[in-house]
């Protein structure tokens, strides 16, 4: 571990890299299958095939290796898309967190992750982080919106980018039912016209019409 990192923060190459993927795969196929509270260090060794000495040192303990497996997340999520129009990259972007959240493998994860966050402090704070990187990914969109007029002067980037897949994972979590590509349209569509009338305008106290 490199001086003054945490566990499972190096970034490793060559065999450690793929011991790192090993791990981290088989901890998603644990915490899909059996939670936070079924995630034991010893199990994911052997369902990884690696030593226990070398999980145990390199994560040190599970909330570790939940860190490590959001910050790998938000390495390997896709970049944001570009298309020219706010209603263009919002649409993207909702239909990305649609496509992941209906996922075989990763809609079961994120709901466990979710779950696990709700009770733990380090990992809803791992969660977090890996929130905010995906929503700084996206926010120069929301920028450029603005600089092309689309929407108001100092209109909250990252607001309009959570206010997104918020729904979406309002459906996942809550409602339950289908959540598909109109649905995720749908939300970009009102986040872009919320955006358009200077609801999430800084320092505003009420609606500001565009």
């Amino acid at each position: 571990m490199a001086e003054g990192g945490e566990p499972g923060t190096v970034r490793p190459g060559g065999r450690t890299a793929r011991v790192r993927e090993a791990v981290l795969r088989a901890a998603e196929d644990a915490l899909t299958e059996q939670g936070l509270t079924g995630l034991d260090l010893a199990e994911i060794a052997r369902r990884a095939d690696v030593g226990r000495t070398t999980v145990y040192r390199r994560w040190g303990t599970v909330t570790g290796l939940v860190a490590d497996l959001l910050a790998d997340m938000a390495e390997q999520s896709a970049p944001r898309t570009e298309t020219g129009s706010l209603l263009g990259d919002l649409t993207a972007n909702a239909r990305l967190v649609q496509r992941t959240l209906t996922d075989p493998r990763q809609g079961p994860l994120f709901k466990a992750l979710i779950a696990a966050a709700t009770g733990d402090a380090k990992t809803a704070a791992a969660l977090h982080r890996f929130y905010d990187i995906r929503v700084r990914e996206w926010a120069p969109c929301v920028r450029q919106a603005v600089d092309r007029g689309e929407a108001p002067e100092g209109t909250d980037a990252h607001e309009v980018v959570r206010a997104v897949s918020a729904p979406l994972y309002y459906h996942l979590l809550i409602s339950g039912g289908r959540l598909d590509e109109a649905m995720a349209d749908r939300a970009a569509e009102a986040a872009v016209t919320a955006a358009r009338a200077g609801v999430y305008v800084r320092g505003e106290g009420k609606l500001r019409r565009a």
